[in-house]
């Protein structure tokens, strides 16, 4: 409508239909049509005539279907496929409310749910009931908030970094596809990091195995990074290298450690989640290193150089759990 309205305006100032379509990018048959429409019905001629199509079939009633919908999966509803494409959407919307749209008014009401097509994310059930693990959640919460002066917390976590490189979605031009070269034979580092609770420092190691070893050596930086710390507090997941006999042993020597374990598979409560994706999506993304040595250069100059960058987004990284 509203370019329907610019065609009349740009004729009645003197201008030809080639420069209003032109100007406009459309067609000329379009302005023709336009300037019929306005001769015979005026400023009505310029409406939507799908106003006379009779009532909208997308009602809120039918957009309500659609956003439970989407919530859940066709499995739900007795269909083998356990993905939605439009179409069953359409069948199982109509099966539900009794109205039946297209594929064009089933594309615009998703689009005006806001839904998209994403990839699900896997999560393991947390073992504990609900009761316990907000019990949980909750005593770390009022450790991070009532945290003393002399003493600090950091959440921890381990992290692989693999020569064949994750793929990941990048710009492309139209017909296009980037090739990203892969070695062939993986080959595979592994980081323990921290990161401070309270102003975003970040801490870590790098090892070739991933065992109580690289755990226990995360500790020992943590013991010689907070000199001054009366106690440091650790948060974390219930892997089995942080529970470990060697672990238990090195702990004696490390008395101003306390750890703080996670309801188990809870990795969204652990803040240095964020910085892995971080990792992945600034370093080993896409890579193009031949060897493992120059990645790992590079993952160490991310991290050494993230501390600051961090401290500047403090919402994104140190909600309490």
């Amino acid at each position: 409508m509203v370019l329907r309205a610019q065609i009349i305006d740009l004729i009645s100032r003197g201008k030809s239909v080639a420069e209003v379509a032109d100007l406009l990018g459309c067609v000329r048959s379009h302005v023709y049509r336009t300037i019929d429409r306005f001769a015979q019905d005026s400023r009505d001629g310029l409406f939507d005539e799908r106003r006379h199509n009779g009532q909208l079939l997308a009602n809120d009633i039918f957009r309500e279907t659609v956003n439970q919908l989407v919530r859940q999966t066709p499995l739900e509803y007795g269909y083998c496929r356990p993905t939605w494409t439009r179409e069953l959407l359409i069948r199982v919307a109509e099966e539900q409310t009794a109205i039946k749209v297209s594929l064009s008014v089933m594309s615009r009401v998703l689009r005006d749910l806001g839904a998209r097509r994403g990839r699900p994310k896997p999560i393991v059930e947390c073992t504990l009931s609900n009761r316990q693990k907000r019990r949980r959640l909750e005593k770390i919460r009022k450790t991070v908030e009532n945290l003393p002066k002399n003493e600090v917390v950091v959440y921890e976590d381990e992290v692989d970094i693999h020569l064949n490189p994750k793929i990941g979605l990048d710009w492309m031009s139209h017909g296009q596809q980037k090739h990203v070269l892969t070695p062939g034979k993986n080959e595979k580092a592994y980081l323990a990091g921290t990161l401070d609770a309270k102003d975003g420092t970040v801490v870590w190691v790098g090892a070739s195995s991933k065992n109580s070893g690289l755990f226990i050596s995360i500790l020992q930086k943590l013991e010689q990074h907070y000199r001054s710390a009366k106690r440091i507090h650790v948060i974390l997941d219930n892997y089995g290298i942080h529970k470990s006999h060697e672990v238990r042993k090195a702990r004696l020597c490390l008395p101003r450690i306390q750890l703080h374990f996670l309801p188990p598979y809870c990795p969204d409560h652990n803040r240095i989640e964020r910085l892995w994706q971080d990792l992945h999506a600034n370093v080993t993304r896409n890579h193009r290193h031949s060897n493992l040595f120059d990645l790992c250069k590079a993952v160490a100059r991310f991290l050494d150089e993230i501390s600051p960058w961090i401290s500047g987004r403090c919402p994104l990284y140190l909600k309490t759990a």
